[in-house]
Parts: structure tokens; C-alpha cells; sequence
């Protein structure tokens, strides 16, 4: 498919995850409660801040004394959510030994999206230097994020640690979850309003650019039932990898969607579940 010849009903379809599911709501339902329950009951520190931002803040869930590190960005088209809402990838993760960080980043409008990355790089650095004090190692930091969170995966994935004081290898493995890699498609759909992408901009944020700098193991999962025009994102992220000397995992998952995939977390058998297991234990 050459989606640059679609019309914009067609480029609002393949390009607008919300336009893509009837009722996309419904499916983050039974996920809200479990993640209600989780913050109520679960050992956790809520809204530590990583930065002076009202939305730099984690929710920690720790695992124990030296244990490896999870950290999860949430999507939202980098304009939308809450990392409150993402509690739920604790319940099986922290049973298993390791410490959840959930982060919150900065969000367009109110930024630019120049500065919803940086934040979320941010996050990253704040946990290598200070998850010891909730007892997580900082030597096994792995990341994993959905649709927008994925894109600050591969951010992360694209930064050079070194010349920001910090290890090459800080994040030794990422999970990449319908991600959106190149923002330049979310200039041609209704999101544009608020996203307020400039050529520059999207140049500084287009992964499927950007050399990768951190030598880690990478999933890339989309969902079968997502429009292929998303899906094939994340082929051409793949393919970028590769030229890269990567060989990157990437599965398309039949019958999920953008909205019902993040089930994928409540399954231990999972594919996605399995990812984050594995590089868990990098």
C-alpha cells in the first residue's frame, strides 16, 4: 500500500487508531479495574518525580531486593493517558521478580513533541541513577511501550547514553507494542491539531531515521486486526533495524487490535508477556 496516494477519510482510517475500532474504549475497561486494584493493594511508591514537569513522575512497583527493572510507557498518540491506568502490567510482573516502573511524560500540546521524548529519556536516566533506593538493579534496565510509548522506546533505543554520562548498554532490552516510528503520518490526520509537528520536528523523532545506538534485544509486535498501513510501521522499523546489523523479533498477532493487544500483559503465556519476560532477564 502506498499511503501517501490515500485520500483523507482513508489516511484518517489507516493513521487514527480510534478510527480503526468501534467503541475503542470498551476494551481498556476490564484493564482500569484490575489497575484500581493494583495501586489500592499492591506495594507501591506512586508519583515520584523524575524531573520539575506537573507529568514527570513514575508509579514504582517494586519487586524485591536487587531485582531486575521494567520500565513502561504508555501510548496516547503523545497527547493523551495517564500511567495510572497501566497498573495492571504489575500484577504478574512484580510476581515474577521484577520491579515496574510506569512513567508519565510530558504531552502535547502543552510541549512539543520534541519534549515528550526528551522527558521520557529523562525517565530513563532518573531510574538508572536512583532505582537502587527502591531496590531494583540499575544494570538490568529493560523498557517495553504501546502505539506513542513505543516510539519513546525506540527513542531510547536511538540515544547516545555516553554523551549524557551514561552507559552505552543502559537499556538492555526493548518491547515495541503497535508503535508509530516516523510521526510524519500524524501530520496528515485530526491528531495534527494538537501535535503541531514541524518538519524539524519530526525529523529530530523519526526512528525509522535515527541510527540506533543501544545494542539491546528488540520485539516489535502489532496487532492483525490494526489497518495495515500501522502495521506496516512496524515492518519498515524492522527493516531499519536490519540495516543496522539488528536482528529485531517481530511477530503480528492475529485477532488483536490497538486497543485489545495490551491484554496481551495479563497473559503469561503471551507472546508480548514472553518478550518482556526475556529481555526481563537480560
Amino acid at each position: 500500500m502506498d499511503w501517501r496516494a490515500l485520500d483523507a477519510a482513508e489516511l484518517e482510517y489507516q493513521f487514527n487508531p480510534q478510527k480503526s475500532v468501534a467503541d475503542f474504549s470498551r476494551f481498556q475497561v476490564h484493564r482500569s479495574a484490575i489497575s484500581k486494584v493494583c495501586r489500592q493493594v499492591m506495594t507501591a511508591h506512586l508519583d515520584i518525580a523524575y524531573g520539575d514537569g506537573a507529568l514527570n513522575g513514575v508509579d514504582i512497583f517494586p519487586a524485591g531486593d536487587n531485582a531486575p527493572v521494567h520500565m513502561f510507557f504508555h501510548g496516547g498518540y503523545w497527547r493523551t493517558q495517564d500511567k495510572a491506568n497501566f497498573a495492571f502490567i504489575a500484577r504478574d510482573l512484580v510476581q515474577r521478580g521484577v520491579t515496574l516502573v510506569i512513567v508519565n511524560y510530558d504531552l502535547c500540546p502543552a510541549v512539543s513533541l520534541d519534549r515528550v521524548s526528551g522527558s521520557a529519556l529523562e525517565a530513563i536516566a532518573w531510574c538508572y541513577r536512583n532505582i537502587a533506593s527502591y531496590g531494583g538493579d540499575p544494570e538490568r534496565i529493560s523498557i517495553s511501550g504501546n502505539s506513542a510509548g513505543a516510539h519513546l522506546c525506540s527513542m531510547a533505543v536511538a540515544t547516545d547514553w555516553p554523551a549524557r554520562g551514561l552507559p552505552a548498554d543502559i537499556v538492555k532490552g526493548a518491547v515495541m507494542i503497535s508503535g508509530i516510528f516516523d510521526p510524519f503520518p500524524a501530520s496528515l490526520v485530526s491528531v495534527r491539531s494538537e501535535l503541531k509537528l514541524r518538519d524539524d520536528i519530526i525529523a529530530r523523532n523519526n526512528t525509522e531515521a535515527l541510527p540506533p545506538r543501544v545494542d539491546c534485544r528488540c520485539f516489535i509486535f502489532a496487532g492483525g486486526l490494526e489497518p495495515w498501513a500501522w502495521i506496516d510501521q512496524s515492518f519498515r522499523y524492522s527493516a531499519h533495524l536490519r540495516r543496522h546489523g539488528y536482528d529485531p523479533d517481530v511477530q503480528v498477532l492475529p485477532g488483536y487490535h490497538h486497543f485489545n493487544i495490551m491484554d496481551q500483559y495479563l497473559e503469561p503465556a503471551s507472546p508480548i508477556a514472553r518478550a518482556v519476560q526475556t529481555i526481563s532477564s537480560l
